[in-house]
């Protein structure tokens, strides 16, 4: 039962199930430094996954598959994560002279003081965390929670893509993990508060972090599908072929005035919003750095936009900008994939653990 955060594998895929794609990313490590094998991006059915909830394990487990039989990956042992949403996460403190066996026994005994479900409806991990008293005789917990029905779709799904689940991460971690190679590319000296804004196709989710470890998550609906609709209705075209002609960037030039341009200050709207959220629940009146992710984050003047709205420094996530690459991956591509592979970056890089 307990087996929701383990570490067990060398080398895992890196499986990002969005609302709109399902995104694979191999990633090899020798000698302390990753190399970027290869990944791919495959496209969902429409609803297939609603609200980062799989409705359609069928159809996920097809595309999956579609994607390993053109990644040809080195292992079919992988990472998947929950969105933080579906999780409770709790710190709590217990002796640090309990085996692991004897904390999963005594979880499991009071979880109903952590865990707002039966015991019998959920899946349940913990992992202790770093010490800064290595002499107190107490430990803090990471106990997480997740209801078994949206870990059991992601492996499902996984499965009947030809994939083992080796690991079911959760998001927010995932994304804090990848930020670990995105720390020589911050601007100012050293900053230590970082917001990083995940813009999906119809989910935003905004991630804090102070220095490198997460403290706040909050996701509101909002994405690039509405930039996709809006064109649809303009020119008249269908979902696909709106989306395909905004990133080849062939639709006509009144595009940029009458749909890009008011999308772009949407999207500056939607940040300062959702960090004002955080100002409000929090100690915090600012952040130090603001990082975009998300397929949203790739459009053209979209960071300069949020640098000079929001009078803070802005950047686009790229993981793999350090980064070695294999013969297999178009860097031209990948560099334009890069901010909406922040969490299947971060999934692939539990094979370090």
């Amino acid at each position: 039962m307990l087996e929701f955060l383990s570490r067990k594998s060398k080398t895992l895929l890196g499986v990002d199930i969005s609302s709109t794609a399902v995104k694979l990313l191999e990633l090899s490590l020798t000698n302390g430094k990753y190399r970027i094998e290869n990944y791919v991006i495959r496209q969902l059915p429409a609803n297939a996954v609603v609200e980062k909830n799989i409705s359609d394990i069928d159809a996920v487990g097809d595309c999956i598959s579609q994607a390993v039989s053109m990644l040809k990956p080195g292992t079919k042992e992988a990472a998947v994560a929950v969105a933080g949403s579906a999780v409770i996460t709790k710190i709590i403190e217990m002796s640090a002279a309990m085996s692991d066996d004897e904390m999963e026994n005594q979880i499991i005994v009071e979880a109903d003081q952590y865990i707002p479900y039966p015991l019998s409806e959920v899946a349940i991990d913990f992992e202790r965390q770093e010490s800064t008293d290595p002499n107190s005789d107490f430990v803090d917990v990471l106990l997480a929670a997740c209801r078994k029905e949206n870990v059991e779709s992601r492996v499902g799904a996984m499965q009947s893509g030809g994939l083992n689940a080796l690991v079911v991460d959760i998001e927010a971690y995932a994304m804090e993990r990848a930020f670990g190679l995105l720390t020589d590319q911050l601007q100012g000296a050293d900053p230590q508060t970082v917001a990083i804004i995940d813009i999906g196709a119809t989910v935003t989710t905004l991630h804090v972090l102070l220095n490198g470890k997460t403290i706040y998550t909050r996701e509101q609906l909002f994405g690039g599908r509405q930039l996709v609709e809006d064109a649809q209705r303009r020119f008249g075209l269908s979902a696909v072929e709106a989306e395909t002609a905004i990133r080849r960037g062939t639709l006509p030039e009144e595009f940029e005035q009458e749909i890009l341009s008011p999308f772009k200050d949407s999207v500056v709207q939607q940040v300062s919003r959702s960090l004002q959220f955080f100002f409000s629940s929090s100690q915090y009146n600012d952040v130090d750095q603001i990082i975009l992710a998300g397929g949203v984050a790739a459009i053209d003047g979209l960071s300069e936009l949020v640098r000079e709205q929001l009078a803070t420094p802005a950047l686009v996530a790229n993981p793999f900008l350090n980064l070695a690459t294999g013969s297999k991956v178009n860097k031209t591509l990948l560099h334009n994939d890069a901010p909406a592979l922040m969490i299947a970056c971060g999934l692939a890089m539990r094979s370090k653990y």
